[in-house]
């Protein structure tokens, strides 16, 4: 299915939103469905597919979106997502209007299909799209039920926070932008101009505890900005629940069902996703060296932890605290002796 976007850009490759629509098979009468949403700079949409065939065996059809400037969507000579996130207020705008927009049209045209059971609609989202979700989330009341995956509210904050802007914070900051003064005038796209504490539509967020890519704090401002929800905690940066990516979209997939259903759901209080740390190492044995490798122990409520580590020369082990912006110090341990270590890592 394709229809052209009500708000058009000067791309006419952007100006086209073709939708995958995925429609049980087994289906008796109208399904639930879920509108799906991709992470920013996807080159495909695998993940969406995966995640509408398991939806699809509960008996629940789905729908996905491509965002502006992404997939078909992505103009002649340029990246998919490259256009999507400038260090322009006005574009930034125009392009969230957008993508809410053609959501919006989206669900319009579900409206019309026999085999859809509107009724029951829900609205998942990852990383980007998870951003974007909340904001359709808040505004169209049609959507009943949403998962928001690696999501956070406050743009403004993320931008200035975000690992992963740092070319367009640098822009902003010379264009004479601070955090407050972004955020104010990105209020018009803001989620959280748009959300409510008071609204009772069951919400599921599913967070990663090593997240800098989306702040913990931008996460911690969508919790406080929405009603009822439940939370799924990865000991993961903002990548690592791409290597568990299967049994993620299956425990998001079971929420929509228990809800679609009217049964009560329970996010899991633990779900293995590998801690897997990149970083460099100084100690007096080695030196400063790179290191890498997986988290094996960890202290609840607590920034201490061990690893084991590969490095040039040879396996280690490091039994540490953070301190601060992936700085750690402890133990480290080496084939010859246990020295003070000194490790900085960034978890993916």
């Amino acid at each position: 299915m394709s229809f052209p976007t009500a708000r058009p850009s000067q791309y006419p490759e952007n100006n086209d939103v073709r939708l995958q629509v995925y429609v049980p098979t087994n289906r008796i009468g109208k399904v639930p469905v879920v509108l799906l949403l991709h992470y920013w700079g996807a080159t495909d949409s695998t993940l969406e597919e995966e995640f509408a065939e398991i939806l699809a065996t509960k008996g629940i059809a789905s729908v996905i979106m491509p965002m502006p400037y992404h997939l078909s969507r992505t103009p002649e000579g340029y990246r998919s997502g490259e256009l999507m996130i400038q260090a322009d207020v006005e574009d930034m705008k125009q392009k969230m209007a957008q993508t809410v927009s053609d959501i919006r049209r989206t669900v319009d045209w579900m409206e019309t299909r026999p085999e859809l059971d509107m009724n029951r609609l829900g609205l998942t989202g990852t990383s980007l799209g998870g951003i974007v979700s909340t904001m359709a989330f808040g505004i169209e009341p049609r959507f009943k039920y949403g998962a928001f995956l690696l999501a956070g509210v406050d743009m403004a904050h993320i931008i200035f926070h975000s690992n992963k802007v740092a070319e367009q914070r640098e822009q902003f900051r010379r264009k004479g932008y601070t955090e407050e003064s972004l955020r104010e005038a990105l209020k018009e796209v803001e989620p959280l101009t748009y959300l409510s504490p008071s609204d009772p539509r069951p919400i599921y967020i599913v967070r990663a505890r090593h997240d800098e890519v989306v702040p913990l704090s931008a996460t911690d401002r969508l919790e406080d900005a929405i009603g009822p929800h439940q939370t799924l905690w990865l000991e993961t940066g903002h990548y690592g629940g791409f290597l568990v990516k299967r049994g993620l979209v299956r425990n998001v997939s079971s929420f929509f069902q228990s809800e679609f259903t009217g049964k009560s759901f329970d996010a899991p209080k633990t779900f293995y996703a590998p801690t897997i740390r990149v970083g460099v190492g100084l100690n007096p044995e080695d030196g400063m060296q790179v290191l890498a490798g997986l988290d094996v122990w960890r202290l609840e409520g607590n920034k201490a932890f061990g690893s084991i580590l590969f490095s040039p020369r040879g396996p280690r082990a490091f039994l540490g605290s953070e301190l601060d912006r992936g700085i750690s110090v402890g133990a480290m341990f080496t084939p010859q002796k246990t020295t003070f270590g000194v490790f900085w890592s960034t978890v993916f």
